[in-house]
C-alpha cells in the first residue's frame, strides 16, 4: 500500500509543529474518524484521524466535515482525557504504521495526569486507541477487538494494551551496509522470491512501491530471484537503499501522487523513478495525502450511507411502476363503460320481448347501420326491468372510477418522478447532503426518525449550496437536493433572477444570480443543470430557463416539485472539464 512506515515517518516529522500545543476541540464526524483542533506555535491546525479500514490515515486537514448533532461515545471520552491537554510528544514506533501522541492533562480536580493516543494505520485493523500510561490500561477504542475476533490481544476498556502482533523486521534508517548485506543473504525465506519481495520482508516501513523504486535504482531486474544475487548486485542494491533511506533521515521528502495512463494513482514521499505516468508534487505531505484521500474516502462514506437509501427508494419506486401498470390496465377496461349503457338501453326499448328467468335476451342493436343482432347475457334471477338497470348501474360504477384511476394515475406518476429525482440526487450526494435527504424522507414518511426525538431543526440554518463562476464572473447557483432547491428558488433567489432545469428530467435548480450576463454564462449554468441531472451521460439534453417570477410551487406538491411558464429551451452536453473549470 502507498500508506508506509517511510510515509508515517513523514508525517510525524510534519506533526512535530504542533508540539507543546493545545488541543483546543475534538470532534468524531463518522464512526472511524476523529478531527482535533490544535492551536500550536501562533498557529490553528486541524488534525485528522483515520481508522477507516480502507483507507487509514493521518494529516493536517483544510476540509469542512459535518458533525453529528450528538457526539458519539468515544467523541466524549476523547473530550474528557484530552480536549484541553498539551501534546508533550508524537512519536513513530520504529518505522511501522503506529503512531503515539503523548498529552498531558489536569483532570477536574486540576491534577495533571498523562494519556496517550495510539494511532494504528494497519489496514483493515486500524485503530484509534486511548491508554493510560501509567496502568498500560486502555481507556476505550473507536474499534472493539472482543476474544471472540482475536485470541491475540483485546482492544476493550480496561484491558491492558497489547501491541500488533510483532512483523520481526527490521528498521531500515537504522541500517549500516555490512549489516544490510549480512541481513539481505542470511534472510532468505526462499530463493525463489524476488529481491523486491525480500526488501518488503526483511525491513519495515518498506512496502512493495518503494522496494519496487530501489530494485529499480540498483539497476537490477525487477523479476531477479533473491537467491541469484551476486556480490555486485547486492553492492547496487545497498546503494540504491542508502540513497532512499538517506533521504528519509534528513527530512528531504518529495510528496507527489503519480497517476498512470489507466488512471490508477499511487502517492509516496520518495521520488519514484520507476513509476509512469504524471506526476504531481506537493508542498506538505498532509495536502498529498489529502488530495489522494480525500474524495476517494468520502464517496466511500457516501457510498455506504446511501446503499439503505437506494435500495428503499428502488423498492418504492418498483412497487409504484407496478401500480401504474394495474391502473392503466382498469383505464383500459374503463372504455368499455359506454358499452353497459347501451345494453341498458337496448334492454330497456326491448322489456316486452323479456321474461324472468331468461339468461340472454337477443335483441335489435338499432345504434349500428343494418340493425345487427347483438345477444346481451342476463341474470335469470332478475326481472327484464332490473337486468337493464344493472346495466346502468355498472355503467355509472365504471366510468366514475376511471375519474378516480385517473386521477392515481396522476398521483402515482408524480410520485415515480419524485423517487426518481431523490435516487439522482443520491448519486451527487456529499454527507451533508445525504443527512437533508434522509431528513426529507423521514418528514415524507418513507422512514423512521433514527432518533427517538424528531431532530430540531433551526429556522435560522440555510442550506450550504454548491457555488460555481462563470467565464464572465456571474455566480451560479445549484442545489444538489430538494432541501437545496426549495431554499434556493423559493427563498434565496430573486424574481429577475434565471432559473434552470433539465425539461421533463429529473434534475438539480440552477439559479444565475442577477440579470446581466452573456450568452456564455447561459450556456454554462445549462451545462451545469444537464450535469446535475438524469441525463448526465446524455448529449444534447434539453434545459428550460426563465425568471424566477414564473416559477412557483403548487399547493400540496412534493418537495422541490414546481411549475412554471414562459421558459425558452437550449441543448447542451454536459462536459466534466467545464463543470471543474466552473468550481470556484
Amino acid at each position: 500500500m502507498s500508506l508506509d512506515g517511510l510515509v508515517v515517518h513523514a508525517l510525524v516529522h510534519e506533526m512535530q509543529a504542533c508540539l507543546g500545543g493545545r488541543i483546543n476541540k475534538i470532534y468524531q464526524p463518522s464512526e472511524h474518524d476523529i478531527v482535533m483542533h490544535i492551536r500550536a506555535q501562533g498557529s490553528n491546525f486541524k488534525l485528522l484521524i483515520s481508522a477507516n479500514p480502507t483507507y487509514p490515515r493521518i494529516h493536517f486537514t483544510e476540509k469542512t466535515f459535518m458533525n453529528p448533532l450528538e457526539a458519539p461515545m468515544f467523541c466524549m471520552l476523547m473530550r474528557k482525557h484530552f480536549e484541553g491537554g498539551i501534546i508533550r510528544a508524537i512519536e513513530q514506533a520504529d518505522c511501522e504504521r503506529i503512531i503515539r501522541m503523548h498529552v498531558n492533562q489536569r483532570d477536574e480536580v486540576g491534577d495533571l495526569g498523562a494519556k496517550t493516543l495510539i494511532v494504528e494505520l494497519t489496514g483493515r485493523h486500524s485503530n484509534i486507541i486511548m491508554a493510560d500510561p501509567a496502568t498500560g490500561k486502555i481507556i476505550d477504542g473507536i474499534h472493539h477487538v472482543t476474544p471472540a475476533i482475536s485470541s491475540y490481544r483485546v482492544v476493550l476498556p480496561g484491558s491492558a494494551y497489547t501491541p500488533p502482533p510483532d512483523q520481526h523486521k527490521t528498521d531500515p534508517l537504522q541500517m549500516e551496509q555490512g549489516k544490510f548485506c549480512d541481513l539481505f543473504q542470511n534472510g532468505a525465506e526462499s530463493n525463489n522470491e524476488t529481491v523486491a519481495a525480500r526488501l518488503v520482508r526483511l525491513f519495515s516501513g518498506i512496502s512493495p512501491l518503494i522496494a519496487n523504486e530501489i530494485v529499480y535504482r540498483s539497476g537490477l531486474d525487477r523479476a531477479l530471484p533473491a537467491g541469484e544475487l551476486d556480490g555486485r548486485g547486492l553492492a547496487s542494491l545497498w546503494d540504491a537503499f542508502a540513497q532512499v533511506t538517506a533521504q528519509v533521515k534528513m527530512q528531504r521528502y518529495i510528496p507527489a501522487i503519480v497517476t498512470d495512463h489507466a488512471g490508477k494513482s499511487v502517492f509516496s514521499v520518495v521520488e519514484l523513478k520507476h513509476a509512469a505516468g504524471t506526476a504531481k508534487t506537493f508542498d506538505s505531505v498532509s495536502r498529498c495525502l489529502e488530495a489522494y484521500y480525500g474524495d476517494k474516502a468520502e464517496r466511500d462514506t457516501v457510498k455506504q450511507r446511501t446503499l439503505d437509501l437506494f435500495r428503499l427508494l428502488q423498492n418504492e419506486k418498483n412497487k409504484n411502476v407496478k401500480k401504474l401498470e394495474k391502473l392503466n390496465e382498469t383505464i383500459l377496461k374503463a372504455q368499455d363503460a359506454d358499452k353497459y349503457r347501451i345494453m341498458g338501453e337496448l334492454l330497456t326499448s326491448s322489456l316486452h320481448l323479456i321474461r324472468k328467468g331468461d339468461k340472454e335476451a337477443k335483441v335489435v342493436n338499432y345504434y349500428e347501420e343494418g340493425g345487427k343482432t347483438v345477444t346481451i347475457p342476463l341474470d335469470p334471477q332478475l326481472t327484464p326491468s332490473e337486468n337493464a338497470q344493472r346495466y346502468f348501474k355498472l355503467y355509472t360504477k365504471t366510468k366514475n372510477g376511471a375519474v378516480a384511476v385517473r386521477e392515481q394515475i396522476r398521483r402515482t406518476e408524480e410520485e415515480i418522478v419524485y423517487l426518481d429525482t431523490l435516487l439522482q440526487q443520491l448519486k451527487d450526494a456529499s454527507l451533508r447532503d445525504i443527512e437533508e435527504i434522509r431528513q426529507e424522507l423521514a418528514e415524507q414518511g418513507y422512514i423512521r426518525h433514527r432518533n427517538l426525538k424528531p431532530r430540531k431543526t433551526n429556522k435560522k440554518e440555510k442550506p450550504v449550496l454548491t457555488v460555481f463562476t462563470s467565464s464572465e464572473g456571474v455566480p451560479i447557483y445549484v442545489g444538489k437536493n430538494n432541501t437545496q432547491n426549495e431554499f434556493l428558488t423559493n427563498r434565496l433567489a430573486h424574481p429577475d433572477d434565471t432559473w434552470l432545469h433539465t425539461k421533463n428530467i429529473p434534475g438539480s435548480h440552477v439559479v444565475i444570480r442577477g440579470g446581466k450576463f452573456g450568452e456564455k454564462t447561459l450556456l454554462e449554468a445549462a451545462q451545469l443543470a444537464a450535469y446535475f441531472s438524469q441525463a448526465r451521460e446524455s448529449s444534447r439534453v434539453p434545459v428550460d430557463y426563465t425568471f424566477i417570477r414564473h416559477v412557483r410551487k403548487p399547493n400540496g406538491a412534493k418537495p422541490g416539485f414546481v411549475i412554471y411558464d414562459h421558459q425558452k429551451t437550449i441543448f447542451v452536453t454536459p462536459d466534466k472539464e467545464t463543470i471543474d473549470r466552473l468550481k470556484t
